[in-house]
């Protein structure tokens, strides 16, 4: 039998627990329920039990974990279709899928945008495939990154959208003041609010892809 070590403190995880998948999920569980204003070292080395110090022997700065959190949500969109179809269906499908991440973890959205890319390899990855894609499908090299802008940041304005409360448009008491709007409002809303919130989505990748293909110059 072991003698029972009396010198190491009692429910103090070690050091070596600490990973990057272990920090990652932490900090997206702070940035839930806190905001991305709630993810600090501090705060974060006390959800997971440890020093500030310790954290910082794996994560140099609250960007670095940003970064890992970044890989992750962008990990699970679906890069598949460019190379295996046209640059314009396979960036419908990337942009379904990206949006649909966004959506689902729009609370990620706005430290995503603020966090450079360099040291996020997932990231990187994503932005290879499209910018590929598109560069195969005709488009000018020095009309590919405004491109992949214009639709980044249309997904994520969209993916908020779709979170929003019904009664976001409503004017309420002074629907008389916009008759016009107020009626379109209504007619908007007669309709299952998320699938009405995907058709919008749709409609407006759809003329957006359009726009910015003509644009450049580029047949699709």
């Amino acid at each position: 039998m072991h003698p029972v070590d009396h010198h190491r403190g009692a429910g103090r995880p070690a050091t070596a627990l600490l990973n990057r998948k272990r920090i990652t999920d932490a900090a997206m569980r702070l940035i839930r329920s806190k905001g991305p204003d709630g993810l600090t070292m501090a705060g974060l080395a006390s959800a997971l039990g440890v020093s500030a110090a310790a954290l910082y022997n794996h994560a140099d700065s609250k960007n670095m974990i940003l970064r890992w959190v970044e890989d992750r949500l962008m990990q699970m969109i679906d890069l598949s279709a460019f190379g295996e179809i046209d640059w314009r269906s396979a960036t419908i499908v990337w942009a379904r899928n990206y949006w649909r991440v966004m959506r689902d973890n729009n609370q990620f959205v706005e430290a995503i945008a603020k966090t450079p890319i360099g040291g996020a390899p997932q990231t990187i990855a994503m932005y290879e495939a499209v910018a590929a894609g598109l560069l195969a499908g005709g488009w000018p090299l020095e009309r590919i990154v405004p491109a992949i802008i214009a639709i980044e940041s249309f997904i994520y304005g969209s993916a908020f959208d779709a979170q929003a409360p019904e009664s976001l448009l409503d004017p309420g008491e002074l629907s008389a003041d916009a008759p016009v709007f107020s009626r379109a409002v209504g007619h908007y809303r007669s309709a299952d609010y998320n699938v009405a919130a995907e058709h919008t989505f749709e409609d407006g990748l759809a003329a957006l892809l359009t726009g910015l293909a003509l644009s450049a110059g580029v047949r699709g």
